[in-house]
């Protein structure tokens, strides 16, 4: 087990906020966890932006042995390689990997990154870019679900076959694609659901009688993102009428378009005209502990590629309800059929001319994302008779329910709780760490990205000369301790201050070209080497502002 362990966070501050997306709070009940579960004695944050520690505190609270946390700048690759493996939340490793090697090398650590959907087209390109860029095998990437495993081993396979055509040569290295899934705080949810006062209170809220039925969806209300909502509807209409059971169907989550929740409404009069619908608050928590409480059923009929795990069965599964989902990617590895719940056949659209046609003009810029994933899913079908009939099945069966809810919870235990998900995790990064020590060092003639190189050396050929050590300064007439303290005053002269030295370096360094250090060097031998780079960058400024003029060549 890692002592320590890096987190790529770009914007620092931890947390879930309303509408958040499925991704969001996967990521932070994961980094959540790895604090709670981890038994690190440091967790370092490597963030994009200044923030101050207070805003990853959040991941410590309720810990029994919070490891330290500190916060930092992903360009401060020391600490990365202290930690020895960077876990970032998303599948983009290629400008990490760049960084890695031109600051440290490429064996310094190993770089872990999580898929959380493999539809979208930009994100496909993202994730084959680590075939490309300088990654290596004891990097990787998580697959959540062993269909996200073989899909992303079937892309990287077809993009390597092709770079190895393109270029006449074979694929390079790439990361590890190890099956680790999602997890859920067990405890957490399983003593919320229990709460016979809150099951109590949100069958009253909603008016339900004592006999009466509740099934419940929960998550993002999107047709385009996650279900078309319809075969639900239809589903639940025909095992109410096949029961003679009073069934109500509560979805709690959020509309990312307001005004689709009339067209969920509309559908619901048309499809399932005796079941009520309840629209509820998905981002109110105690609400939602309600929700988990009240229910008897919980159904998810997904039908969109966008979804690759899907984390409300497992918390249902952990609330100890049992599940009518779609027999449908990481649905299908996490609930066991007729043991934990039901899964429901699904049937995808012909291939290849439609799924090329929607695809292209997605590419294109035709057509958003949204449109490219709700049309797939509008032809992905969702097997109705079959999830009518399992829904019956539990209607009619408070015993089937009681068995099936606490096979879920029982599941959950073994495979999914957090615990068990951190050790998976923590083995993986003791694995890379291994591989990565074995390795040899990686010989390369490319220690900058040479797509996205170094600026000054890029760029040389714009300029007349370049800045070197035996250019000759000159200092300006009457230059001296005045320029700087108007420039002091003046905004513009201030951008990108942050690199150059101090306005009491620059005006050691303008005076000594006063007192006769007539080179770049002789003004840079005056300072400390770990100050050099920026003295030379106050001296091109100080010429830029016209205190100091060179002789160029």
């Amino acid at each position: 087990m890692p002592a320590r362990l890096a987190i790529h966070h770009p914007s620092g501050r931890m947390g879930v906020r309303n509408n958040p997306f499925g991704m969001d709070v996967a990521n932070f009940e994961l980094f959540r966890a790895l604090a709670h579960h981890g038994g690190y004695e440091a967790l370092h944050v490597l963030s994009h932006v200044e923030v101050g520690a207070g805003e990853i505190d959040v991941l410590r609270e309720g810990a029994a042995q919070p490891p330290r946390l500190t916060i930092g700048s992903v360009l401060d690759q020391g600490a990365a390689q202290a930690a020895g493996v960077v876990l970032r939340g998303r599948p983009d490793l290629y400008d990490l990997a760049w960084l890695r090697r031109r600051s440290l090398g490429d064996r310094a650590f190993s770089l872990v990154g999580l898929i959380h959907t493999l539809a979208p087209p930009a994100t496909r390109q993202t994730i084959g870019m680590a075939a490309v860029g300088p990654t290596q095998p004891w990097d990787a990437l998580i697959c959540t679900s062993p269909a996200v495993q073989a899909q992303t081993t079937q892309m990287f396979d077809a993009w390597g076959d092709y770079l190895a055509e393109r270029f006449a040569g074979k694929p390079g290295p790439r990361p590890m694609l190890p099956l680790v899934p999602l997890g859920v705080d067990l405890p957490r949810l399983s003593a919320a659901a229990d709460r016979r006062d809150a099951r109590a209170a949100l069958r009253a809220r909603l008016g339900l009688g004592a006999d009466d039925v509740l099934a419940i969806w929960v998550g993002r209300l999107s047709y385009f993102e996650k279900a078309f909502p319809q075969p639900m509807f239809r589903a639940l209409e025909e095992a109410a009428q096949a029961t003679g059971v009073r069934v109500h169907f509560a979805m709690a989550g959020w509309f990312p378009e307001p005004e689709h929740r009339a067209m969920y409404e509309a559908t619901a009069r048309a499809y399932a005209p005796s079941v009520p619908l309840h629209l509820l608050d998905g981002n109110d928590r105690a609400l939602l502990g309600e929700v988990w409480a009240g229910a008897d059923i919980f159904l998810s009929l997904v039908d969109n590629i966008q979804e690759t795990f899907g984390i409300t069965p497992l918390e249902a599964m952990a609330s100890g309800l049992p599940v009518v989902v779609s027999d449908w990617d990481g649905y299908r590895y996490t609930v066991r059929d007729g043991r934990d719940g039901f899964l429901i056949p699904t049937l995808g659209g012909p291939s290849p001319a439609l799924g090329r046609a929607l695809s292209g003009r997605h590419v294109m810029g035709l057509d958003s994302y949204q449109t490219y994933v709700g049309s797939v899913a509008q032809y992905t079908a969702v097997n109705v008779p079959a999830a009518a009939a399992a829904l019956a099945e539990l209607i009619r069966s408070p015993e089937l329910r009681r068995r099936m809810g606490a096979s879920g919870r029982q599941r959950v235990r073994e495979a999914f709780d957090w615990p068990v998900v951190i050790g998976q995790l923590n083995a993986l990064f003791d694995e890379l760490t291994q591989i990565r020590a074995a390795a040899p060092d990686v010989e390369s003639r490319h220690r900058d990205n040479p797509l996205k190189g170094e600026p000054f050396a890029d760029f040389a050929g714009f300029a007349t000369w370049v800045l070197h050590l035996d250019m000759r300064l000159i200092a300006r007439p009457q230059a001296g301790p005045a320029d700087l303290t108007r420039a002091a005053s003046l905004e513009l002269d201030q951008v990108a201050a942050i690199w150059r030295a101090t306005p009491a370096e620059c005006g050691q360094a303008l005076a000594a070209v006063v007192d006769g250090a007539g080179t770049v060097r002789a003004v840079l031998e005056r300072f400390p080497v770990q100050r050099r780079r920026a003295v030379e960058l106050g001296l091109i400024w100080m010429m830029k502002l016209g205190m100091l003029d060179w002789v160029g060549g």
